[in-house]
């Protein structure tokens, strides 16, 4: 996870109440035992947080008016916590509110690495790497702590950009919100291998093996009003 090599008051403030959540893993509850595969489940703290560190883009999923919502929004991890960006007139946004008890929410990430295609339609799958988190969603106030929230997010979708780029001003600062997640109730799901086709199946006429999906970028495309002598950064030749 990109970030400052020391930290500040804030980032103490940030970690300081979840930095040690009792050992490796995270303790398994009833919301993150699946009813379904549960052997593909995990709980270690290293798996989890690997998974989520791959990602910037989570679906945060909530209550509203007896109806549920689910939204995509960039998300970025420091220690045992989840920060996750929003605008200050965003639903979940203006539900966490400034106080107790905050917001009740369900944050999931996913990695889609392969299609697993069988010979019968009943055992086509995915490989796939999932987190669920349960928590309580509070929303950020305290001013050095969103500014740091803000620049974890941004180095989470490029390492480095924070510090090559102009900070967020006072107004910038006023229209942005951000909500924090703690993990304590948290799970990794995922699937791996071959085709799984039933032995009576396996002389069909039918093509069944794995296709591998990769995840890559193209060039970088400088702005039409880039400084001519701006140049590309190390961190953007990298990706």
């Amino acid at each position: 996870m990109p970030g400052t090599p020391t930290q500040n008051p804030a980032q103490n403030a940030a970690q300081g109440s979840t930095q040690d959540t009792g050992g490796d893993t995270y303790p398994p509850t009833d919301r993150t035992v699946p009813t379904r595969s549960a052997n593909r489940a995990s709980y270690d703290k290293e798996a989890v947080h690997a998974i989520l560190d791959e990602g910037y883009v989570c679906h945060l999923g909530f209550v509203r008016d007896s109806a549920p919502v689910v939204l995509p929004t960039l998300y970025a991890r420091l220690g045992e916590r989840l920060y996750v960006h929003g605008s200050t007139g965003s639903r979940p946004l203006r539900m966490t509110g400034k106080a107790d008890p905050g917001l009740p929410v369900c944050l999931t990430v996913t990695h889609v690495d392969a299609l697993v295609l069988a010979r019968s339609a009943f055992h086509h799958s995915i490989n796939y790497r999932s987190v669920v988190v349960h928590g309580i969603a509070h929303q950020v106030t305290d001013p050095d702590e969103k500014r740091l929230a803000l620049d974890v997010l941004v180095d989470n979708v490029v390492a480095g950009r924070s510090a090559d780029s102009r900070p967020a001003n006072a107004k910038e600062l006023a229209a942005t919100s951000v909500i924090r997640i703690d993990l304590a109730e948290v799970s990794a799901k995922a699937r791996t291998g071959g085709v799984n086709d039933e032995p009576e199946d396996l002389a069909l006429p039918h093509w069944a093996g794995v296709v591998p999906l990769r995840k890559g970028y193209e060039p970088a495309l400088a702005d039409a009003e880039l400084a001519p002598e701006t140049r590309l950064p190390d961190y953007l030749k990298a990706l």
